[in-house]
């Protein structure tokens, strides 16, 4: 008899303390039988190759260590199949890939990048935010006010000491109305939410905050689908992938803009969504056993 495909999701210890879809997903599984374990991706010893496949679940400090973890992804996808692909954790971890998007006309938050040894500059009207071009969950991410220039300088100078390039981004005045999140599963949209801002307190950088405050379902528009569906078309590589997650808000003119394109180690909020959750366990077992 066949032994049943073994299949990883890939997390970290802050993930496996803290993320509901795993214990979700695992059990999904399972029921499938799949023979799903839970590791960190930095986990001494664990052989990756030994699985049918992994997926990239919540391996939510990668930042801090961001060669490194782009090194695994790389030795993993060389070792079985990696959701989603190794060369797609590289570029969508890094989030210039914002201005090649906007290059490619999909309508995203206006955004500078300041790397290291740049000029700073900073806007002069409105309120804006600062946050690193690697960073997870809002990490070492900060809304200021116009008359927080200096602070804001402080922020950046910080980041560039710790060699990361910033961004700095309008703060929308429509945000309040709340950041939506669709999930697509093998390139299908799935669900969505909304949640409420999330830069509620000004000029303080806050890593304890919750990073999907104030969750409710969300239907979404027809014009959050179509602006989705272009960020998705202009992703570089193969498809479909198997999981996607596109923020949305609005702009100050009323229509939908791209905030991110979560295509690494998003929350996919399947507590909210048991088709989601089923479509996604599908997925992957069909996948692994494509490969097994």
């Amino acid at each position: 008899m066949t032994a049943p495909a073994r299949v990883a999701l890939a997390t970290s210890a802050m993930g496996l303390a803290f993320d509901a879809d795993l214990p979700l997903m695992l059990e999904a599984l399972r029921a499938r039988g799949v023979d799903a374990v839970a590791a960190p991706w930095d986990a001494q010893g664990f052989d990756w190759s030994q699985c049918a496949a992994v997926v990239i679940r919540s391996t939510w400090d990668y930042a801090e260590r961001w060669p490194e973890y782009l090194a695994w992804a790389d030795a993993v996808q060389g070792a079985t199949r990696l959701d989603n692909p190794a060369g797609l954790v590289r570029w969508n971890t890094d989030k210039r890939y914002l201005g090649e998007l906007a290059g490619c006309g999909v309508p995203v938050v206006p955004t500078r990048f300041i790397a290291p040894g740049e000029a700073l500059v900073l806007p002069e009207h409105g309120q804006f935010v600062v946050k690193p071009a690697v960073s997870a969950g809002s990490r070492d991410t900060a809304r200021y006010a116009e008359h927080h220039h200096d602070l804001a300088a402080g922020h950046v100078a910080a980041l560039h000491a710790a060699g990361s390039t910033a961004m700095v981004q309008p703060y929308l005045s429509r945000i309040d109305e709340g950041e939506r999140a669709l999930v697509f599963l093998g390139g299908v949209f799935s669900h969505a939410l909304r949640k409420g801002p999330v830069l509620t307190d000004v000029g303080v950088v806050d890593n304890d905050r919750a990073p999907h405050p104030d969750l409710v379902p969300h239907r979404a528009s027809t014009a959050e689908l179509a602006l989705a569906g272009a960020a998705l078309a202009a992703v570089p590589g193969a498809r479909p992938l198997l999981f996607a997650r596109v923020d949305i808000a609005t702009a100050d003119d009323g229509t939908p803009v791209l905030m991110e394109l979560e295509l690494v180690e998003p929350n996919l909020f399947m507590a909210h969504s048991e088709h989601g959750l089923r479509r996604f366990a599908d997925l992957v077992r069909e996948r692994a056993a494509a490969d097994h």
